[in-house]
């Protein structure tokens, strides 16, 4: 099912939603996507009535960007471990199948984390992406200039603060004077937030290391921190390698939804392409639907996570 949904409606939100938090004084730094579940898909950034398409101002004029005016479009894709629906489609090669009759090409890259791929679209490294729900609102704060296509339904239970297997720590409030590790600015770190807020903490109350996925699960499993808080596929890796204790979950807490986000620029140029892209990531998300055991198969090679975490 195709999904209509209001750009600036929802940039309003979650600014709004920034906002909020800023008069609180408390700051918020800003996973997968539950295979079961059907990809949401926006149209409106992807409307036939463009105008002008070659009066498009680039913020960088990268190698690849120079390259693409000689041999066609080229739109370069960021992403994760935790955007399943991108990772299949990068695996299968779908995408640059059907974009291929128009003379546009594919390019992949790889991020650990949403901050730094919203840093990568800032600077016109990227043009398209993935990332969760706080990364994008922190980049539209400094001025990138980027709109929503479509987004994953709520995962709350993808994400959560995990703790040793015989860690003394049994309440959200036994975190004060604790060691907790996340990507600052990400999902995450909101969760976080959330949780100290609940547990009447503050985030001060806590001490903070931020290290990005590989770098904290080696801190955790090392007990150099006290807690991670973290999103699957990482969060499943973790519970079944550590038997890690979960803490809590984003239930109540944060929604912990997927964005997927284009550079405005390439979205107003481009729109077709934009819509090719989309059409194709409805096509593998309605397959890992009705297939999440083929799924799990299926990305255990490609990203070098064991078949039994993906399920």
């Amino acid at each position: 099912m195709l999904t209509k949904i209001s750009v600036s409606g929802l940039l309003g939100t979650l600014l709004g939603f920034l906002q909020r938090f800023k008069q609180r004084r408390i700051r918020i730094f800003g996973l997968m996507f539950a295979v079961g579940l059907g990809l949401i898909l926006a149209v409106s950034a992807c409307s036939s009535n463009t105008s002008d398409q070659g009066t498009i101002k680039q913020k960088t004029a990268s190698a690849s960007n120079q390259s693409s005016a000689a041999s066609g479009t080229v739109i370069r894709v960021g992403f994760q471990k935790a955007g399943t629906i991108l990772s299949v489609t990068k695996a299968k090669g779908n995408l640059e199948k059907a974009l291929a009759a128009s003379g546009t090409s594919v390019t992949w890259t790889e991020f650990p984390s949403g901050p730094p791929m919203l840093e990568a679209i800032s600077a016109g490294s990227i043009n398209f992406g993935y990332t969760g729900e706080s990364p994008p609102i922190f980049a539209q704060a400094a001025g990138t200039p980027l709109v929503y296509v479509a987004y994953d339904p709520w995962s709350p239970k993808g994400e959560a603060i995990l703790v040793p297997k015989n860690s003394p720590i049994k309440t959200v409030a036994d975190l004060k004077g604790k060691k907790v590790t996340f990507v600052k600015g990400s999902n995450t770190n909101y969760l976080v937030v959330k949780a100290l807020e609940k547990a009447g903490l503050q985030y001060s109350d806590i001490k903070v290391a931020s290290l990005q996925p590989s770098d904290a699960r080696a801190a955790f499993e090392g007990k150099n921190v006290d807690a991670w808080a973290i999103w699957d596929p990482y969060l499943a890796a973790a519970q079944k390698a550590t038997d890690a204790r979960t803490l809590t979950d984003g239930t109540g807490l944060a929604a912990n939804r997927g964005y997927y986000l284009a550079a405005k620029s390439f979205a107003e140029a481009h729109p077709d392409t934009l819509k090719t892209v989309l059409d194709e990531l409805k096509k593998v998300s309605d397959w890992a639907k009705s297939t999440p055991t083929e799924v799990a198969k299926f990305l255990s090679p490609a990203l070098k996570i064991n078949a039994d975490v993906w399920r």
